[in-house]
């Protein structure tokens, strides 16, 4: 069904929206973001219906003093909001999509994904320019095993230590100087009206997106509703196909191998008229072994694009990379870096 089709399936009678939506959403001011937007977006496709939020603290915004994939991963990012739903206090939540595991619970779904912001990582710095201006020996935060296998490639004299915490909190663990840098999504800072705050974007080429980063991402639960009301059909008109395509291209490689918190690996799709590019990537954490592979092809198979990337990443064996990855953090009695955000 294409978006067009959408809209105007969503304009008929038998898709009457109910008296009222909740919408759960994580409490950081990021997510209250992405969940206004999206009450925004319904309100005015259905004028009629009363769209509420409700802010929930999860795990992964109560636990700061752990590495993500020491106690559950990404899923602990969306796994109050799925109770909320489960428990009927909320008919949707609004996701980052990155924190979305790549294996929804049974009976959940991703019902939209929106239109992508700025995908790329952003340097943050109150006194460099670019991860290229720092000294020997400074230190970068980042909360990203990703992040931190391309900066370790291309910046061994760096010194990278984890960063936790809502976006907030971050900037102001490098406005105190904990930090001489921070990488960051570019996207959750443009949200945030914070733009300025960015000394410099990392190009794809240099630093590949995680799958999903910049997009955002409706769940609901696939279970009829004793009202009748075809929910998914509703929130079709906030479906953007190319970046839907894209992402699940993404997200395709990503479950192919196992991806989490504990494994640096990259996916980057882009659409072209009818053409999606696919890149990938996986790393050790210091960065000395690495996998690369690229595909290109129609947009209408998504997922197979991204079993091909797969299969060229297995040919530089990028299963061996990904067990060492695993062993290490297996191995490791500190903290390593969790959320990719």
């Amino acid at each position: 069904m294409t978006v067009k089709e959408s809209v105007l399936n969503a304009n008929e009678p038998a898709l009457q929206a109910p008296a009222k939506l909740i919408i759960a959403s994580r409490e950081s001011r990021l997510a209250m973001w992405q969940a206004e937007h999206v009450r925004e977006r319904l309100a005015a496709l259905y004028p009629q219906c009363s769209v509420e939020i409700l802010g929930m603290t999860t795990r992964g915004d109560q636990i700061l003093d752990r590495a993500l994939s020491k106690v559950g991963g990404k899923g602990l990012f969306v796994k109050e909001l799925e109770v909320a739903m489960a428990e009927g206090r909320a008919d949707l939540a609004v996701h980052s999509l990155k924190d979305v595991p790549m294996e929804l619970p049974q009976g959940f779904g991703l019902a939209a994904v929106l239109e992508r912001e700025d995908p790329r990582d952003a340097f943050v710095s109150n006194d460099y320019a670019s991860l290229a201006a720092l000294p020997p020996g400074a230190v970068v935060g980042t909360s990203s095993l990703r992040r931190q296998a391309l900066i370790a490639a291309r910046y061994p004299q760096l010194v990278i230590k984890p960063l936790r915490g809502n976006l907030d909190t971050r900037l102001g663990k490098l406005d105190r100087g904990e930090y001489a840098a921070i990488i960051l999504a570019a996207a959750g800072l443009k949200r945030l009206g914070l733009p300025q705050r960015i000394r410099a974007l990392l190009e794809p080429e240099d630093s590949l997106p995680a799958a999903g980063q910049g997009a955002m991402a409706i769940e609901i639960l696939d279970a009829p509703r004793s009202d009748g009301v075809d929910l998914r059909a509703l929130l079709a008109p906030l479906n953007h196909e190319a970046t839907a395509r894209a992402v699940a291209a993404e997200r395709k490689v990503s479950k192919l191998f196992g991806g989490s918190c504990q494994i640096p690996l990259a996916a980057f799709a882009t659409v072209s008229g009818a053409t999606m590019r696919l890149r990938a990537m996986v790393a050790t954490p210091d960065g000395r072994r690495t996998a690369r592979a690229e595909v290109a092809g129609s947009w209408e198979h998504p997922e197979f694009l991204g079993e091909q990337v797969a299969i060229l990443l297995e040919d530089q064996d990028a299963h061996a990379i990904l067990d060492a990855c695993r062993q290490e953090a297996a191995a490791a009695d500190a903290s390593s870096p969790g959320q990719d955000a």
